[in-house]
Formats: structure tokens, sequence, C-alpha cells
């Protein structure tokens, strides 16, 4: 049967999916927003997730470690302070499919950013070009055109961006021919896993393979893909990768994000960095010494000790994330939530609004990227936040919405695409 002939799904419909749904508890482990003395429709997980009931415990316990320990608490009480985050390194690598050597907790995104490119681009000979693409989201456009700056590099002679093939998406073998036409130029390639705008999946595996194969250095922008997409990242032999945790993970505003470096690096202990004590040997750390001796896991490219108070939430959202099964259950529910979305979209609203996020399921992820083709796209975005239904606004003419398999449900999709389609005049 073809879309059209399947009826699209009702309240009813919607009600009984949730009903069956293994994951519906899990919304209650979430404070929902109010809006007119009801919860919000909240589909903005893709920017700021919602706060876990049990976020506020898990601070409140490191506060009162620290009234009662004082500086004791970094070597007393159940997680004490100086390896606190260590206890989230498993957790957060089995989110990214990496090892747990691989993985660190540390700083913000563009902050790890400019620490992996530190490190890995190293311009030399005619090989000096980053490849970006044309809508990097504006913080990876400013780290790769700085990193080119202060290396004595001109941007608009060394920056490639990589232009969309197909409306605003890629397709992958576009991807991989513009890494093969300028591989002899090209020193790092930085692509996004999930693009911010359309809410395209890029195929890490075959672009980290392209470039690869041909020696270059590939990393990506997780902060869209973490949490929300499977991800295998020593597998897919990625140089290396940086993350949020507020969107998907669920850790709260400004959270401290998350980096990658591939085992066959972070085993590396004689690669340049930009050094900090808390990078040093655990062994030697306290002798110290001003001879940097860097640990031997992705902790190596830590500059400073981990603020306690910023990763509590971290390890309260990883918990929850790891009570529902982890990333199995939730793609699978996302798979099914986002296509009940879609596909009450296109049939309720055709010609009226556009889906610009592809239709594949291994190319999308739990945001769809919603054009609006008739009417004043803005006024539709204010009208849906004043009925208690929460998405964001991109320039020109996109709402994007993310029904989050954790705490979105089949009826909020119904309900959105109700009050949509009336104020669409349907």
């Amino acid at each position: 049967m073809t879309q059209a002939d399947n009826p699209p799904m009702t309240l009813a419909d919607a009600r009984k999916l949730d009903a069956a749904d293994p994951l519906a508890a899990s919304r209650e482990q979430f404070f929902l927003p109010q809006s007119g003395g009801k919860p919000e429709i909240y589909f903005v997980g893709n920017s700021l997730g919602l706060m876990p009931k049990i976020t506020s415990q898990y601070v409140q316990h490191e506060l009162e470690q620290w009234r009662t320990l004082g500086v004791r608490g970094h070597f007393e009480g159940e997680f004490p302070w100086m390896p606190y985050h260590e206890y989230l390194s498993a957790a957060m690598a089995s989110v990214v499919g990496a090892k747990p050597c691989e993985v660190v907790m540390m700083n913000g995104l563009t902050v790890n950013l400019h620490l992996m490119m530190a490190t890995f681009y190293r311009p030399e000979k005619h090989r000096t070009k980053i490849l970006i693409e044309r809508h990097a989201f504006p913080s990876d456009s400013y780290a790769a055109a700085s990193r080119l700056e202060v290396s004595g590099l001109n941007p608009d002679e060394h920056l490639i961006v990589l232009e969309p093939d197909e409306g605003e998406l890629f397709s992958t073998a576009h991807v991989c021919e513009t890494i093969r036409q300028h591989a002899d130029e090209l020193a790092m390639v930085v692509l996004p896993g999930v693009q911010y705008y359309t809410g395209q999946v890029l195929a890490i595996k075959e672009i980290a393979a392209a470039a690869r194969s041909r020696g270059i250095v590939v990393g990506f922008d997780l902060a869209h893909a973490a949490g929300n997409v499977p991800l295998a990242l020593h597998q897919w032999d990625v140089d290396f990768a940086v993350w949020c945790t507020y969107k998907y993970l669920n850790s709260g505003p400004g959270a401290v994000a998350g980096c990658f470096v591939h085992e066959r690096h972070a085993t590396n202990t004689d690669l340049k960095r930009l050094a900090g004590w808390w990078g040093q040997d655990k062994a030697t750390r306290f002798e110290m010494q001003n001879t940097f001796r860097p640990i031997a896991t992705a902790e190596g490219w830590q500059l400073s000790n981990p603020p306690i108070l910023a990763m509590a939430p971290v390890r309260a959202s990883l918990e929850l994330f790891n009570a529902a099964g982890g990333i199995g259950p939730l793609r699978e529910k996302s798979v099914k939530l986002t296509g009940a979305f879609a596909d009450l979209l296109n049939h309720r609203l055709s010609g009226q609004v556009n889906i610009i996020t592809p239709s594949v399921v291994s190319e999308r992820g739990c945001q769809l990227s919603i054009e609006i083709v008739a009417g004043d796209g803005r006024d539709i975005h204010r009208q849906l936040e004043l009925s208690g239904i929460r998405t964001d606004w991109r320039e020109p003419n996109v709402i994007r919405a993310a029904p989050v398999p954790l705490y979105n449900s089949f009826e909020d999709v119904w309900q959105f695409v109700d009050q949509l389609a009336g104020m669409l005049g349907n």
C-alpha cells in the first residue's frame, strides 16, 4: 500500500499507541513546562531537553558533600570529586559507540572542537585546507576559520565549503566525491552527524572511510546526533568527535560537553595538544612538576578539574537514558513516532507544508524541519506557542519540531498537526 492508501492517525489511534508504548512511563520522569495551566507540548528537545526530576537530587547531593566534607569531598563519599568525570565515561561511551578510554566529559562543545583542531589540524605543504558544509552551525564555521587564521592561513583560500546537492540536503555520494576531488589539498574534514537545520543524518561511516582512506583527518559535530541516533564512532574509525549534552541528553542549559578521541590517538602520548593540569598523568599529577606527561586516554586532553555541580546533572540524565534501555529502544520508538508525525503532516497538510528532513528513515532522527509553504510561517510559529506548543523557528520559513521518545507521545504529535491544520485553514 502507498502512504496515500493508509488512513491518517486519529486521536484514538494515537492514544492506543501511547497505551501500548513500553517507554510511556519515562515521560513521568521529566518536568513538563506549563502553559495556560496545562503541560506544554514540548517539541524543542533538539534545542534544550527537559529537566529530569532526579536532577535536583543529584546536584543537592554534591552540595551536601561540599557542606559537610569541604575539601575532603575530593576523596571521600560515594562519588568523590577527583575521579567524578570517570563515572560518566562508560555510560556516555555506550551512547556514542565508543570505548570508555575514548570518551571524556569536559568543557563546552566548541572548546572541545578547538582542542581537537589544535591537535589534529596539521597543515603540511599542499595539504592545508579544511572541509565544512555550507550551512554548518556558526560555531563550527568560526572554529574552522579561526584555526586557519591562527595558523597564518586565509579562510577565503583554505576553507572548502561543501554545497548541498539535493535541495537543502547532501547525498553521501556527493560528500565522498567532494572529499576525493580535494584529497590532495585537504588536511581535515569536519561535518555534522545530524545537520541542525534540516535534521538530515549524514552517513558518518562512509564519510569517515572516504576521508581516512586518503589520509585525511575526519571529525564530527554530534550536537544533534548524540542521544538521538545510533552511533558507532570506534567501529566507524572516526578520528574525533564532539557533542553537547543539553539537547537529547537532557543535562541542562550549557551542560558539560563530550569529546571522543579514537583509541589509536588517545593512547598516543606523543601527540601535540593544548595541555592542562588535569590531563597530566594521574600517578604524577600531584608531584607538581612542570613536565607534561598526558594520560594515555581521551582524558589527556583535559585542561582543568571537572565542574562537579555541572557534571551531576549529566550523571542523572545518563542514568535515566540507561534506565530506558539506551539508544536501541529509544531509536525504535523514535522511528515510529517521527514516522507517524511525517505521515500525518503529509496526509493533512499536503501542499501547505513541506518537510525538508529526508523521508528515508536512516537519514533522519526525531527532528522534522517543516517549511511553511502557505501562510506566514513566523506568525504560525507564534500562534503555536500561544496554544502551548513549543517549537523553534529558523529563517527563512522553517519550524523545527522534535518529538523526543523519552518524553513525547503520539498524542503530542496528533495535537500538533491538528492545531497546525487549524491555523492553516484546514
